[in-house]
Parts: structure tokens; sequence; C-alpha cells
């Protein structure tokens, strides 16, 4: 039992710190990721706080994860575990029940799982970490206690490091579809043969002799037995089962009249470079100069240079006229380009498609060092 209760300790710790981790590296993720939640349960004034909150669950999750990893505090560490796991159990159950949000965000971008299989991936873990409650006080490090406190130590403060990093520029390690080396085209396609959609519709027909109201599917409903039944109304389809859909569905490149021009930008040959502003009116313009600095040259080289925004097309002008900004403004959806890049504004840069490297504002480029990286001049 011994040899269990130390490989549940294992198990449940790596699993916290898998989850801590991948959502501490993308802070701005997780924060998307609960304001989803507070839209779904009609909390979104708590929105102001969604930011702290994602850099705090997935702090907790990897402090419990280490600690229990190198049996750091074990009896306490224990309890947040439990309390932990007993609270995401019965919220996934609700998510699974009701499916409020498609993808509960436990794995970050890393590894999106069904909210089925997120119950039952706790359910599998809530059976570990009971194991490990129960033998808390017969569980140590098996390197020692000393060396478990400064391994720990010294995970915890990497972490640290690592998530201050990344929120200052991108994430250390980018799950999502944008990454550098993805061809978006090609990432928005369909194969012919890709599984749809599959909905159930649910109509109700009222019997003309007794007035009852009954409830058919498609396989059975009266339509043609207009002598007994009327029909009364129809319920929303509901989604059965999901079909195929390409890592990158919802990128558009929009004029301010919902013209989409994105293949003129997508399968240019030269470089094209895309400043990612999802808010023109929370956009940073602490590095605007820089960003209008590099504007300017690839302009005057004949390299497109363009903002992509969900903003509206007013706002876009006054932001222009305060800034100097001397690039076109369009517009693309508001997930979409936070999905592309965590930084309100951030530069990507493609080439027939193929997104050749990504920028936080804190990293812009100067136009030598763009040059002689891309260019070779």
């Amino acid at each position: 039992m011994k040899i269990l209760a130390h490989l549940s300790r294992i198990l449940v710790g790596l699993t916290f710190i898998f989850s801590g981790f991948v959502k501490g590296i993308d802070p701005w993720g997780s924060a998307y990721k609960f304001i989803d939640y507070f839209n779904a349960m009609g909390l979104t004034w708590l929105a102001p706080v969604a930011f702290a909150l994602g850099v705090l669950l997935a702090f907790a999750e990897f402090l419990i994860g280490a600690s229990l990893l190198f049996s750091i505090k074990i009896r306490f560490f224990s309890w947040a575990a439990l309390f932990f796991m007993l609270f995401f159990t019965g919220l996934t159950f609700w998510i699974a029940l009701y499916n409020p949000v498609s993808d509960c965000g436990c794995f970050g971008d890393a590894l999106v799982i069904s909210n089925w299989e997120t119950f039952y991936k706790n359910l599998v873990l809530i059976a570990l970490t009971i194991i490990v409650f129960l033998y808390r006080k017969k569980t140590e490090c098996l390197l020692g206690p000393k060396t478990g406190n400064i391994l720990g130590a010294l995970t915890i403060a990497l972490y640290i490091g690592i998530v201050v990093y990344s929120y200052r520029h991108e994430p250390v390690i980018d799950f999502r579809p944008f990454k550098v080396g993805v061809n978006i085209p090609d990432a928005m396609k369909i194969p012919a043969d890709a599984p749809h959609d599959v909905y159930e519709n649910a109509f109700y027909y009222k019997n003309k002799n007794t007035g009852e109201v009954k409830k058919f599917t498609e396989e059975n409903y009266p339509w043609q037995d207009t002598v007994n039944w009327v029909f009364e109304k129809m319920d929303e389809p509901r989604l059965v089962k999901k079909g195929y859909r390409p890592p990158i569905h919802n990128f558009t490149i929009e004029t301010g009249e919902g013209e989409n021009i994105s293949d003129f930008f997508l399968y240019d040959e030269n470089y094209v470079f895309m400043l990612i502003a999802y808010d023109i009116n929370k956009t940073s313009t602490k590095n605007q100069d820089k960003i209008n600095e590099l504007a300017n040259w690839a302009l005057s080289n004949n390299l497109p240079f363009i903002c992509l925004t969900a903003s509206l097309t007013d706002d876009c002008v006054q932001y222009a006229t305060e800034t100097g900004a001397p690039y076109e403004f369009f517009h693309c959806d508001e997930t979409t380009l936070k999905t592309i890049i965590r930084s309100n504004p951030g530069l990507l840069v493609i080439k027939n498609g193929t997104i050749e490297a990504k920028w936080h504002h804190n990293d812009i480029p100067d136009p030598e060092t763009f040059r002689k990286k891309f260019l070779n001049k």
C-alpha cells in the first residue's frame, strides 16, 4: 500500500504541476477563460478580476503539485489537494451536464479535452488524491526531506520566473494554433471527408382530436398526417456530436465596409506585418514609436504593414491621429485576435501565409534587426 501511496502522490503532483504550468505561462489565456465562465454564469461584473484569478489559480495548482511531488508540508497540501479536487470535480460535473463553455480550460491550450472527459479525468484524480490524503502522515520525499525542500523551492522559483517572463513577453511555449511555422490557409482547410456537426431536432405537434401536445424527433414527426396533427413549435437544434473544426476557423481580414480581403495578404510572397490590437481603446502606446518606425520602414520598402482590430473605424481614425500611426486598419474577430497573440498590441509577420515571427509589443524589432534576421541585408 505504501507503493500505491507514493505512486498516487507523484501522479497527482505531476498533474497539478502540468496544469499550473501550462496555464501559468499563458496568464492572459487563463483570464479569457475565466471571462468565458463569468459570461456563462451571468457574472460579467467579475471580469475585472479575471486576470488576477487566472494567475492565482495557476500558481495554487503548481504550488500544490510541487509540494505533493517533493513531500513539502504534505499534511497541509494533501488537504489543499483534496479540497481542490472536490470543488473542481463538482464544477466539471456541472459543466459536463449543462455545457456552458465548450472547453473547461483545465490544461489551457496545451491539451483540450471534452467536458465529459474532463469530469472522468477528475474522478480518477480525486480517487488518487483520497489515497494521498489517507496516507499523508506516512509519506516522505523518496530523496529525503531536505533534498525535497530544496528541489521544491527551486522548482517554484523557476516557475515564478517563467510566468513573469511570459507575462512581459509571449508564452515561452506556444500551444495556440497561430504558432510560428503554421501556414494559416492550410490550417483553415477542412478535409473533404471530415465529419460534420450532428444536430438533434425536436418537434412539437398538437393532436387535433385530444388537444395533447407531443414531442417528436426527425425520425417520427407526423408531418404528413395533417388530419390528426398540427405543428405547434420546434426547439432550437441541439448539437449532439461535434464535427471536425480546423485549427484556425475564424480568421478574416475585413475592410470597414465588411469586405473580406484575407487572400490579398495571406498569399503575398513578401513579408506582411500585422499589428494585432484587439481593442484600440485598451492598446498600450508605450512602444508606439518603435512600431511607427518599423511600419514606416516596411511601407517605404513596399512591405505591407496593417493593423487588425475589433474596434470601430472611428476609434481607429482617432488612434491614428493621436499616435501618428502610418498603417491602415482592418477588422477581425476579437477572440481570434486574442488567440493570435497575448499582447495588445503585438506584431505578427507572415510570408506566403506562413507565420514567420511573433512579438510582444515589448519586443518589437527595429528595422535593422528585422532586415538582418529575415532579409540578410
